[in-house]
């Protein structure tokens, strides 16, 4: 059965996305919470040991200049969506893990003492890679290659076609948190809690839980694969 299905991630993403989900007989809605803009940010001059990012943002949006700083530099990354990007960035990934903790982990085991570690990042991210490293002794440079910036409004035409949807699926805890304030404020915020909410991770479906979403899933992994299984298997479950 052809399923409508909102995605609230920024709309070049989302594009790729619906398109999966067409490949699967469903109807991608575009209604991000955010828009993703590049900072034009440069890596800083020096000698770095490692290169990690755990968005694919970070080499969509990664300058030809930054993309060539690190070619040669070993780069470890989370998710398998992250590590298709840089690969069509033309960069070698050395290692990847399933998630931010994974990878912490396993530069733990991998790096030298005290090794500088360039971070590609979102400005608006979570800090918990970042503490892990410094807690193993290691000096981490930031560079923030995007912004998320919140939207203020879903127009009409979005909330109408969000209000037809049979579900929604979430990419962060941050975007999950400005859909539910978008719902709010396009007046659709009753229907929206009623959806089918599949989110890429359970911190991504507390916000939901917390404001009485009731038919709220998350994946098993952090990456797109999982969400689109668990998409499916609360599809065939009728939730």
């Amino acid at each position: 059965m052809r399923r409508m299905i909102a995605l609230m991630r920024a709309s070049e993403e989302s594009e790729r996305s619906a398109a999966r989900l067409a490949e699967l007989g469903h109807a991608g809605i575009v209604a991000p919470a955010t828009v993703v803009l590049e900072t034009r940010a440069t890596v800083p001059p020096g000698r770095y040991d490692a290169v990690v990012a755990t968005s694919a943002k970070a080499f969509d949006l990664l300058s030809a200049s930054s993309r060539d700083a690190v070619l040669a530099t070993p780069l470890f990354v989370a998710g398998a969506q992250t590590a298709r990007a840089a690969k069509a960035r033309g960069l070698e990934v050395e290692a990847s893990a399933k998630d931010a903790a994974a990878l912490a982990e396993s530069l733990r085991e991998r790096l030298p003492p005290a090794s500088r570690v360039l971070y590609l990042a979102g400005r608006e991210r979570k800090s918990d890679l970042e503490r892990a490293l410094v807690a193993a002794g290691h000096r981490v440079t930031p560079i923030e290659v995007y912004v998320a910036e919140a939207r203020r409004a879903w127009s009409c035409e979005e909330a109408r076609a969000l209000s037809g949807c049979d579900a929604a699926l979430h990419y962060s805890t941050r975007s999950a948190e400005l859909a539910l304030r978008l719902a709010e404020g396009a007046g659709i915020a009753a229907r929206f809690r009623e959806l089918l909410h599949v989110c890429i991770s359970e911190d991504a479906a507390s916000p939901l839980r917390a404001n009485c979403a009731t038919r709220v899933r998350s994946a098993s992994a952090p990456d797109e694969d999982a969400l689109f299984d668990a998409l499916a298997r609360a599809l065939c479950a009728g939730d």
